[in-house]
């Protein structure tokens, strides 16, 4: 589903940009061709150049609200100098209530549609209704749209959150009447039967060997349940807000970082990530002696990434070993393998450290 959710994200961005490219050379090219040799044409081309290549730049790179506010600045003095340009108005009204909070969103329509109308009617040589009715009309509309699609979007996000945090419970409670409510029960019958052999040492002492061997198995299966729960942190937060909380309580210095489009990842992947990012900064507070620590995590297209570098003491990479098991980075490795990623390690002594955890994209579609 998320996947074919980032599909039509992209074809709408396409369309989007496609027409915004369409509509400002439409109006450059109406605009020469009735005012070619005025004093302001070569003013009109430079302000078109500089608007194509600013909004090139935020295809080429993430867009963020300076790029937004370099596009419709250029876009207002176009505007003001070449009525005609207005029409470009409907990519950068969608593009605006994609990228800006609701609030700020609207009001940018609000501002827009006033230049359109302006502008319009400029074109018309005098007040025409139907030219400052229409472009409110059609804001109006797509505001609307826009803005209902995003909170259908958050609402169907925070559904699917519930309903992964309600299996999650299911599949715990599950598990601890299957895997340890049965050991416990036969831990109890076995000491209860060594306390009534107690007059016969080798029969008391199986029962006790027999109840030692249950009760490390019981010991062994809880410490797997406790590393499959998702982190408090994010019981009420964003991955970026947990991360943000786990470096709070490192106990040393951490910069957290985000890098590139964020979208919105399974409940899954954000406990590994915050996991990882635990265990990598204690690693780094207990062992590497660090001072300071950065944490980033990176959008890309094909993975989210997150690296957690440190300027402690360093050590020598060893190989892993296939098939270990521990705590530390041999736990994170086996987080990051069951998603389908990898966890490498860069080091060495007197260097600092860094953790990188790779989820691939197919693991979280």
């Amino acid at each position: 589903m998320e996947g074919m959710a980032d599909a039509d994200t992209r074809w709408l961005a396409a369309v989007m940009h496609s027409a915004f490219f369409l509509l400002v050379l439409g109006s450059a090219v109406r605009y020469l061709t009735r005012h070619e040799g005025t004093a302001l044409a070569p003013w009109v081309i430079g302000f078109t150049a500089a608007l194509v290549v600013a909004y090139g730049v935020g295809l080429l790179f993430d867009r963020h609200l300076l790029w937004l506010t370099v596009v419709l600045a250029l876009w207002v003095v176009l505007v003001v100098l070449a009525p005609s340009f207005a029409w470009s108005a409907i990519p950068l009204l969608v593009t605006g209530l994609r990228t800006l909070p609701t609030g700020q969103a609207l009001a940018l329509v609000a501002v827009i549609t006033a230049l359109v109308v302006v502008a319009q009617n400029r074109l018309a040589d005098g007040f025409d209704p139907n030219l400052t009715i229409v472009p409110i009309a059609i804001a109006a509309v797509t505001a609307a749209v826009i803005t209902f699609m995003r909170r259908q979007a958050e609402r169907l996000r925070e559904s699917e959150r519930r309903a992964g945090v309600l299996a999650e419970r299911h599949r715990v409670s599950r598990e601890l009447h299957d895997a340890l409510a049965q050991g416990l029960s036969s831990q109890a019958m076995l000491l209860q039967a060594a306390d009534q052999a107690w007059a016969q040492p080798e029969l008391a002492r199986e029962h006790l060997r027999a109840a030692q061997r249950i009760g490390a198995g019981n010991l062994s299966e809880a410490r797997r349940l406790v590393q499959d729960l998702a982190p408090a942190d994010l019981a009420d937060a964003t991955l970026e807000e947990a991360l943000r909380a786990v470096a709070g309580r490192a106990g040393l210095p951490v910069e957290v970082r985000v890098d590139g489009t964020t979208r919105p990842l399974p409940e899954r992947v954000q406990s590994t990530l915050v996991r990882i990012a635990q265990g990598a900064l204690a690693n780094a507070r207990e062992h590497a002696e660090a001072g300071r620590a950065v944490l980033t995590l990176t959008y890309l297209d094909d993975q989210v990434v997150l690296d957690v570098a440190d300027d402690g003491r360093g050590f020598v990479v060893a190989e892993p070993v296939p098939g270990e098991r521990g705590h530390g980075l041999p736990a994170m490795r086996v987080r990051a393998r069951q998603l389908g990623g990898r966890l490498t390690v860069e080091s060495a002594p007197g260097q600092g450290t860094v953790v990188s955890a790779a989820i691939p994209v197919e693991a979280i579609e």
